[in-house]
């Protein structure tokens, strides 16, 4: 019997004056990181209540995908820089479907 998916959620929670930039930002993970094997689902939401917070949701359709994910350039990029444009840590959970 086959694992299920893996589901991530990222929570991030952009400086006040950085907040354009890093909507950009993590805009631009969105494409390459659907083309990525494995991806089932990669989607970015803004919150409306609050423009500075932002989460990914996103669906693997293992771990081994996930940890190549976690490897590419361009999240290594974002992540190298993650200090300066966030007020605070990146917040990511691993979630498995159950119903």
């Amino acid at each position: 019997m086959s694992k299920p998916p893996l589901t991530v959620i990222a929570r991030a929670k952009a400086k006040e004056e950085k907040v354009r930039h890093v909507k950009e930002v993590l805009q631009d993970l969105v494409g390459p990181t659907r083309k990525e094997p494995g991806c089932v689902s990669y989607v970015l939401y803004q919150s409306t209540d609050d423009v500075c917070s932002f989460v990914f949701v996103e669906t693997w359709s293992d771990q081994a995908a996930l940890d190549k994910h976690l490897q590419t350039p361009h999240l290594k990029a974002f992540v190298a820089q993650a200090d300066d444009l966030l007020a605070k840590p990146l917040d990511v959970t691993l979630w498995h479907e159950i119903a």
